[in-house]
């Protein structure tokens, strides 16, 4: 239960307070509070815990998006999306306290209209083949285990050209954008952004370690906005034959931009791991409120004091601050994003190994 000193520096006077609550108030009119009354509640000794590990089964979760296909389409909701909602952050349609991860589902035959918007946006693929997202007006397929970026105001529009359902992850920066009251948004006047390169261009121009004579980028995010799936999971499993595994992570690569060397997206960590059958990671934890989807293999998850067995789609999310320890019964391949390089860069981040 809180109480009127939650927050108070200890060397207040408690009892003298009772006289000072006249001074306040007076204060309070003109747009003053004492930090003295808030101050430890405000600089923690230890990151303050707000969000909560969860774990979302994806065999519980695909009924409600099924259903969904059933309530309402494209053209009245613009994205038919299930938030992810932590359980320690209800109604804010967040993961963490800084990121929002949902599940999009569209149907054979739908568009999801072209718009753009501040928010930097991430699709990972968890079912179905055969739909696009446009970005920029170049389009590109998508397969499952594929990562998909939107850059910051960035034209995009997805369809599905297949016979089957889609569904992947959206993962947004959109509440380190209103952190900031930085949001816009528009909607492009046509169904969808017309096409200005043919699929794979770019790819061609940056995805070889060659750029063409004159080419420019001034974007922060990556040229490339789809790593597929196959070249992941095929360079994870080369790492395996020369190097150990991290005691922490596994063996893990993170997601970069061609250009610098730097995370692919400039708001948003990504990386992918492989955990051999029967291996356990040592404990870790850090600063970074990370969302893991499982792409490939079974095994369990330790979350501070919480466990979870794990299955292929499932996703879980590790809070700030909250020892991580992960065990694989099979070859287990991971996919997570994070707040990390936000707080990396601004000089937050902290981690602890072990």
């Amino acid at each position: 239960m809180t109480n009127e000193f939650d927050g108070m520096v200890e060397t207040v006077n408690r009892e003298a307070e009772k006289g000072r609550m006249g001074f306040y108030e007076r204060a309070k009119e003109e747009n003053l509070a004492p930090l003295w009354r808030v101050l430890h509640g405000l600089v923690t000794e230890e990151p303050k815990k707000t969000a909560l590990p969860a774990h979302f089964s994806y065999e519980k979760v695909r009924p409600y998006l099924m259903e969904a296909c059933d309530l309402i389409g494209t053209e009245e909701s613009e994205r038919r999306v299930m938030v992810l909602e932590n359980p320690g952050l209800p109604g804010q349609s967040k993961i963490t306290p800084s990121l929002f991860c949902g599940l999009q589902i569209i149907k054979p035959g739908e568009i999801a209209p072209a718009h753009k918007h501040v928010a930097s946006a991430l699709r990972f693929v968890v079912e179905g083949s055969g739909a696009y997202s446009a970005i920029a007006g170049e389009k590109t397929m998508m397969e499952v285990g594929d990562f998909v970026i939107t850059p910051s105001m960035t034209w995009h529009d997805h369809g599905n050209e297949s016979d089957d359902l889609m569904v992947w992850i959206d993962g947004l920066d959109m509440h380190m954008v209103n952190t900031f009251s930085a949001s816009f948004r528009a909607n492009y006047p046509e169904m969808s952004h017309p096409t200005l390169k043919p699929e794979g261009a770019t790819m061609a121009e940056v995805g070889i370690n060659m750029l063409p004579d004159g080419y420019s980028h001034n974007s922060k995010t990556s040229p490339i906005f789809n790593y597929p799936y196959a070249r992941t999971v095929e360079a994870l499993h080369k790492l395996t034959r020369f190097r150990d595994p991290d005691p922490c992570h596994g063996f893990k690569m993170n997601y970069i931009n061609p250009l610098n060397g730097e995370s692919a997206m400039p708001t948003i960590s990504t990386s992918m791991r492989l955990l051999p059958k029967g291996f356990s990671t040592k404990p870790f934890r850090s600063t970074a409120g990370t969302v893991f989807n499982v792409v490939e293999g079974e095994g369990s998850v330790t979350i501070g004091e919480l466990t979870f067995t794990y299955k292929p789609k499932d996703i879980f999310v590790v809070p700030s601050w909250y020892k991580i320890t992960l065990s694989a019964t099979s070859d287990s391949v991971l996919f997570a994003y994070s707040d990390q390089v936000v707080q990396e860069k601004l000089d937050f981040y902290r981690e602890l190994r072990g």
